[in-house]
C-alpha cells in the first residue's frame, strides 16, 4: 500500500474491493477492482480467483504502473471514475495525460501493450505518431536515438526511394 499512497493512487472510501498488484520491482499497489478491472491482465486473473497476496505484473516497473493506475482510475467506472467524468473531460485528461518525457512515454505505451489497456495503447501510440509526423528520417534517428544506417543500408532504402519516389513527395 506504501507504494499506492506515495504515488497518488489507490484511494477509496472503504466501499469498494480492494486488489493487490505487485510491479517487476516488488512494489505494491491497492487500487480498487473498478480501475483493476480495466486492466484485462489483471481482470482475468481476478474472475479466476487468483492473486490472492498480489498479482504479479513483472512486465512493469513501479514508477510506470503508478502512471498506468493513474490512467485507469480516472477511467474506472464509479465514484470518482469515468462514469462521474463527461467525455469531453476524458479527452483533455488524456491529451494532457501523454504530455510527458519520451523514455515514461515509451515504457507507458509498452506496459499499456503489455497489460493490455487498449485506450492507454491508443493514446501514447497516438502521441508517438505525432512525434514523427512531418519529420524526416534523420530527425526521427535523433528523437528515437536511432543509430545512422550503414552504407549497405542507406543504399538499400536509396534504391526504396527511387522505386516509390511518389510516396517520398
Amino acid at each position: 500500500m506504501a507504494a499506492a499512497e506515495e504515488s497518488g493512487v489507490g484511494g477509496n472510501n472503504g466501499a469498494a474491493r480492494m486488489v493487490t498488484l505487485i510491479s517487476s520491482d516488488n512494489a505494491r499497489f491497492e487500487v480498487d477492482e473498478a480501475a483493476a478491472s480495466l486492466l484485462p491482465t489483471v481482470h482475468r486473473v481476478m474472475i479466476e480467483g487468483g492473486g490472492g497476496d498480489g498479482i504479479p505484473l513483472p512486465e512493469v516497473d513501479a514508477v510506470t504502473l503508478s502512471k498506468v493506475l493513474e490512467y485507469c482510475i480516472k477511467h474506472a467506472p464509479g465514484d470518482g471514475g469515468a462514469a462521474a467524468v463527461d467525455r469531453r473531460e476524458l479527452e483533455v485528461f488524456d491529451m494532457e495525460f501523454v504530455n510527458i518525457d519520451q523514455s515514461m512515454l515509451c515504457s507507458l505505451a509498452n506496459a499499456a501493450y503489455h497489460l493490455d489497456v487498449k485506450g492507454l495503447v491508443e493514446i501514447t501510440c497516438q502521441k508517438v505518431a505525432d512525434m514523427m509526423t512531418g519529420k524526416s528520417p534523420e530527425q526521427l534517428r535523433r528523437i528515437f536515438c536511432l543509430p545512422d544506417p550503414t552504407p549497405e543500408e542507406q543504399a538499400e532504402l536509396d534504391l526504396v526511394r527511387q522505386q516509390n519516389s511518389w510516396a517520398f513527395e
